[in-house]
């Protein structure tokens, strides 16, 4: 573990209400206060942000199983490219993570191929088919940080009520990926003016809205916190909203092309644009903006979903759903809603990625606390900068942001002390 100083830093730690210049010290891999003596490496953070190591809760990894999409290795990589110390891995792996078995792996795999931390999701059924449950004691006992079917969404009510009821016996959250099938069917994309111009199966709101208004009135029965993953419905926001003014212990999240992008985006057939929930309508887009604003929507993530090219290549109602995000969530958020948008303050941003997804899960991370991990993210939030997915250290490319060019970049990642990550000057 490195002995580091970051010096002149601007300090942004939500979590303890801190904004203000000053020095981060980190020693044996901890926050520590300011030592006596001792050899410190420095880093000289003049007019660059000191925020605790951003957190990305929903990432798919691929590992096991699908490893010509990407690694552990890889994903990580990206992840410390954007800036982020701790990522929570999704569970559609092949095979899934439903078992302790599986989860095991995939931690000792991290601990010796992942440059950042990687905490795991287990499944909330078997196989992710939805009908049985996974054994959530082994899991918890594995050490998962919540449950999920991410990619797949229970559709049987009864069963996700006894997965909330059990979840709650172990501490665990409950993620969800809300999609009705029934009213989804074969849609593709959204469902509007563009799907009919286009010639698309539509991908109606009401598929998104159905599943949320279930898991609100299932958190409000059990008592139990349902977090609603990649909020794409302006009508989603509102059934959120109303919930949490009752107190219900239900969140959303929101993704960066959720906001950055629209149905019109699909007008060339680029695949790369083709991901789930789709791109939703400009009215949409303001919802969701406005859910940011007043804290509706308090997480913010890339929904990390890399395809091989060869896979994305194709028709587009073939096409695999999902795009990569790691390296530029962060940079698309920032110059979004705190430069163009001015939707929120640069030290709100920061929380949702810090303080935010560390209460939802109980981690012990999203904070520069005396004694907490020492992980950082430095953010130069006036930086402009072009992305280029030929440059991209994931494994594969499916991104709609390649030549996108945005104000706002992580420039350096460190990780219990030591540096994975800097940004090229």
């Amino acid at each position: 573990m490195n002995n580091l100083l970051i010096k002149n830093g601007r300090i942004i730690d939500p979590a303890n209400g801190r904004d203000e210049k000053g020095d981060v010290f980190i020693s044996k891999g901890k926050i520590t206060p300011r030592p006596d003596g001792g050899a410190f490496e420095t880093i000289d953070a003049s007019g660059l942000i000191v925020a605790p190591g951003l957190i990305d809760i929903h990432v798919h990894l691929r590992e096991p199983g699908q490893s010509h999409k990407e690694t552990i290795a890889t994903g990580t990589r990206a992840a410390a490219a954007g800036g982020f110390t701790s990522i929570v891995a999704m569970p559609n792996t092949s095979p899934a993570a439903d078992s302790a078995a599986t989860i095991t792996w995939i931690r000792e795999r991290a601990k010796q191929q992942a440059c950042i931390n990687v905490f795991c999701t287990g499944a909330i059924t078997k196989g992710l088919q939805g009908e049985e449950l996974a054994p959530f004691g082994s899991l918890a006992a594995a050490g998962v940080v919540a449950l999920t079917d991410d990619g797949r969404c229970i559709q049987n009510h009864e069963v996700m009520r006894r997965a909330v009821e059990y979840a709650r016996m172990f501490g665990l959250p409950v993620m969800d990926h809300c999609q009705d099938y029934s009213l989804v069917g074969g849609g593709v994309m959204h469902e509007g003016e563009w799907s009919l111009r286009l010639g698309l199966p539509g991908w109606p709101r009401m598929g998104e809205e159905m599943i949320v208004a279930r898991n609100i009135m299932l958190a409000e029965l059990c008592q139990s916190p349902i977090h609603c993953q990649h909020i794409s419905s302006g009508g989603s926001v509102r059934l959120l909203r109303e919930a949490r003014s009752r107190g219900v212990p239900v969140s959303g999240e929101v993704c960066p092309h959720h906001i950055a992008l629209t149905d019109a985006s699909l007008k060339t057939f680029d695949t790369n644009f083709k991901m789930n929930p789709p791109l939703r309508a400009e009215e949409d887009v303001e919802a969701i903006l406005e859910g940011i604003a007043d804290g509706t929507l308090s997480i913010l993530c890339s929904d990390h979903a890399p395809h091989a090219s060869y896979e994305k290549e194709v028709e587009f109602d073939q096409a695999p759903f999902g795009i990569t995000g790691l390296e530029t969530e962060f940079a698309v958020f920032c110059d979004i809603l705190v430069h163009k948008r001015k939707v929120i303050s640069l030290g709100r941003l920061i929380e949702l990625f810090t303080a935010e997804p560390a209460k939802l899960l109980h981690l012990d991370r999203g904070t520069l606390s005396e004694g907490a991990p020492g992980d950082v993210t430095l953010i130069d939030p006036e930086l402009a900068w072009t992305f280029d997915k030929e440059r991209s250290v994931s494994l594969s490319h499916n991104t709609p942001f390649d030549n996108h060019t945005w104000k706002g970049r992580a420039v350096a990642t460190i990780v219990s002390g030591k540096i994975v990550w800097q940004a090229a000057k």
